[in-house]
């Protein structure tokens, strides 16, 4: 299990899927990539996807995805992500009051209980007290992060 912290976008993709049945049926599905920008976001979505969608398909929305970080998990079975709703206790120093911050995460398992175990598992080596206010099933196809590009090292000068 690991995490990662980036600028996320949530794109809808709108294509023509071939069924089971051989029959061309109208599908949209969500993704979630790693971007800069909205523009950047665009680019890496259509890249991402004409590996895996032959012929033509649109980028019908973009937006920007309000998680603070994401759950990845190398777990056969995490063929799931999930929105889960993490509420961090701290206590006011003036008043002495409990105050409870509202923060987003994307969680990939294979079932809403491996959700919960997994975010145990990230939060659980940090000394935040949190609590779990909200886990549900999200229908994210997958998420795509950034890896940087091999590049080629080439000497400044040459002889």
């Amino acid at each position: 299990m690991r995490s990662r912290t980036a600028n996320w976008f949530e794109c809808r993709i709108a294509y023509e899927k071939i069924m089971e049945d051989g029959m061309q049926k109208k599908v949209k599905e969500n993704y979630v990539v790693d971007a800069l920008s909205f523009t950047e976001a665009e680019q890496r979505i259509m890249e991402e996807m004409s590996s895996y969608i032959s012929g033509a398909f649109d980028v019908a929305d973009i937006k920007k995805a309000s998680y603070k970080e994401v759950f990845f998990s190398d777990e056969e079975t995490a063929d799931r992500w999930y929105k889960a709703k993490l509420q961090f206790i701290t206590i006011d120093e003036k008043t002495e009051k409990e105050k409870r911050s509202n923060v987003n995460y994307l969680v990939q398992a294979g079932s809403l209980n491996g959700a919960v175990k997994n975010i145990d598992e990230v939060m659980g080596g940090t000394m935040i007290d949190y609590v779990i206010a909200s886990v549900s099933e999200t229908t994210l196809m997958d998420v795509f992060e950034y890896k940087k590009k091999e590049v080629e090292q080439k000497p400044e000068f040459e002889g």
